[in-house]
């Protein structure tokens, strides 16, 4: 009895200093998502003409991908595909689709989310800034789809205005006053949510913690507070006002580009310096990334910014430009300053690279590759096969990569057999020259790749033929 009683005491003993201290050591995890940013907008990526001092510190810090892709070309199934792990062949959202007053389409009530799985391993959750996967109250609000809290714009729509009438603290709505009286547009709403993140960090600093942090820079509105709009003044040649229609007018859009791009940068350097100030650093794994390639939208001119950097595209487009984004991992003393990786890599990776980080087994299955030995400079990387994005809308676009080989078919609800496009992205990274009719073997593989990733959605959809 007295052995029996020692084996307990010890095993107690083991809970409380060995498995307490290992649980104690899981990473921190901050994934920070910018809105219609393009794969050349920051300067570590080339951008020349508005600097990014803090992503770049960012970057020299840690790891930076040169063949990393978003879940598609525009937000709601880019974040969709980022949270499920599954691609837009199989992700619930594979378009942006509205819900009237407020909010987007929800996802199914039974889908499981990266955040539901790191909340049940002990880490307290959080997203903040752009949700756009399910309306107030919806099956699929952030508060069910497993964050603990929430702070921002539940509608994607309203995420176009800068100053807007409210904001969402969890499950109520937040009335910023300066903007709802006499709309003065005096509450400037991304400081309000970069405040909230700053609070949550603090607030859960002794434990493990996940943010999902959803900046809407710069996507339009081309807005910008005036001590921003300074800086830039009179540096760009504003070849023509931008008029109002959808989006709200702008006199001077490429120096509101240029400021909104400025502040994106200075919430990302105050994040650092708090990480950095509660001595969270090596305990923190920070990601950043865009929801897809840029706009222009609201008098934006991507070509000016050189934007896409040197590939063909925008948003909406499934070459390129659309879908090859930058992402920046910065973990000190796990991922080696300075190192640049060419691993071809999306969103549907990010689940599968928690679940490998957390060393728990996985409840849900995705199409992802966890990318953590990448991260860690092991050689173990596991390939994919190839990538895939489907888009039913702009008359329904289909893209897959296999290795060098990029497969592109345009108008499939016209002609479910329209003709696949094909490029060498090693020699031709800005798909010029479609080498289809010398290669009719790699364009029946990617066709079958096509047939063999998309799989029937209540989203609306189509036939996926290849002859």
């Amino acid at each position: 009895m007295l052995g029996e009683m020692k084996v307990f005491l010890l095993a107690l003993a083991c809970l409380a200093l060995g498995f307490g201290s290992i649980e104690a050591r899981k990473p921190n995890v901050i994934y920070i998502l910018a809105d219609d940013l393009g794969y050349g907008d920051l300067g570590s990526y080339g951008q020349a003409k508005v600097p990014t001092p803090n992503l770049d510190r960012l970057a020299e810090s840690g790891m930076r991908f040169t063949d990393h892709y978003s879940g598609s070309s525009v937000c709601a199934p880019a974040r969709s595909s980022l949270l499920t792990g599954l691609h837009t062949g199989r992700t619930p959202i594979r378009g942006n689709a509205e819900r009237q007053p407020e909010g987007q389409v929800p996802m199914p009530a039974n889908t499981y989310t990266v955040a539901h799985y790191l909340q049940h391993f002990g880490y307290q959750t959080a997203v903040f800034g752009k949700w756009g996967l399910g309306y107030p109250g919806s099956v699929s609000d952030p508060l069910k789809m497993g964050f603990d809290r929430f702070y921002g714009y539940n509608c994607q729509r309203m995420a176009h205005s800068y100053y807007p009438a409210w904001l969402w603290d969890d499950d109520q709505r937040e009335f910023l006053s300066g903007n709802t009286r006499s709309f003065q547009n005096r509450d400037y709403a991304p400081d309000f949510i970069q405040r909230e993140v700053l609070s949550f960090i603090n607030q859960n600093k002794d434990q493990p913690f996940f943010i999902y942090y959803a900046i809407i820079q710069p996507h339009a509105d081309m807005d910008a507070p005036e001590e921003y709009m300074e800086k830039f003044r009179g540096k760009f040649p504003e070849e023509q006002p931008y008029e109002e229609d959808y989006y709200l007018g702008q006199e001077e859009p490429y120096t509101a580009f240029a400021a909104m791009i400025t502040i994106l940068d200075e919430y990302v350097g105050e994040l650092m310096e708090e990480i950095d100030r509660l001595g969270l650093a090596e305990d923190t794994l920070i990601l950043f990334s865009s929801d897809n390639g840029p706009h222009d939208e609201g008098g934006a001119n991507p070509e000016y910014f050189n934007s896409s950097g040197d590939f063909r595209g925008i948003k909406r487009d499934l070459y390129e430009g659309g879908i090859r984004v930058p992402l920046i991992a910065s973990w000190p003393g796990h991922i080696a300053p300075g190192s640049v990786s060419d691993h071809p890599s999306a969103f549907w990776d990010f689940f599968p690279t928690m679940v490998d980080l957390v060393k728990k087994r996985s409840y849900a299955a995705t199409d992802g590759i966890s990318f953590l030995p990448t991260l860690l400079g092991e050689e173990d990387q596991e390939q994919h096969e190839y990538l895939y994005w489907e888009f039913p809308q702009k008359g329904g676009r289909l893209a897959v990569r296999s290795g060098k080989w990029k497969g592109v078919r345009y108008n499939v609800h016209k002609d479910p057999s329209s003709t696949l496009e094909l490029y060498n992205l090693e020699i031709d990274p800005g798909e010029t020259t479609n080498v289809a009719a010398d290669h009719p073997e790699i364009v029946a593989r990617l066709g079958a790749y096509m047939r063999e990733a998309h799989e029937e959605s209540a989203y609306p959809t189509f036939a996926i033929v290849v002859e």
